[in-house]
């Protein structure tokens, strides 16, 4: 039996990315039309891309307490990580993964798929973004669960 978040969780997400948009209002009738919102990267976060291959590796080595809302579009195979905007330069070294400071991010709502786009890893409410360092060393080839391990437990990475 799959165990999914309480719907008052998942609503909490849901209010908090509607809190990311520059017009909600707005975001909520292409919902409500089954459509995809546009949220402006930059402000709230910035966007990690890459192959949703990838993603769901890196998934598996990053423990879920430290992991941040992950986006899908499944028809595509392209996923997307919501990053710290204070991120600087964590990630230069990782070529898997395109990070996108500007843009617009086409999402659908936390509670339900929409046109091939899923959240991976829901946002849960609380604003936490993924750990940059932990990201980088999912993707990268080499750094291994030994990595993983030692830094996934360290107190200074939120």
């Amino acid at each position: 039996m799959a165990l999914h978040p309480a719907p008052y969780v998942r609503q909490a997400g849901q209010d908090w990315l509607l809190s990311c948009a520059d017009t909600p209002a707005e975001i909520r009738a292409l919902w409500d039309a089954d459509e995809l919102g546009n949220f402006p990267s930059g402000g709230h976060w910035i966007v990690g891309e890459t192959s949703l291959a990838r993603t769901m590796e890196a998934v598996k080595g990053i423990p879920a307490q430290r992991r941040g809302p992950v986006l899908a579009d499944c028809n595509q195979g392209i996923a997307w990580w919501l990053l710290p905007p204070t991120l600087a330069d964590e990630l230069d070294d990782v070529h898997v993964l395109t990070v996108r400071s500007r843009g617009i991010l086409r999402c659908p709502p936390v509670l339900y798929p929409v046109r091939g786009r899923v959240w991976i890893e829901r946002p849960d409410g609380s604003g936490r973004l993924t750990d940059p360092v932990l990201l980088g060393a999912a993707l990268s080839p080499g750094s291994g669960p030994d990595f993983l391990r030692r830094h996934a437990d360290d107190s200074h990475l939120g």
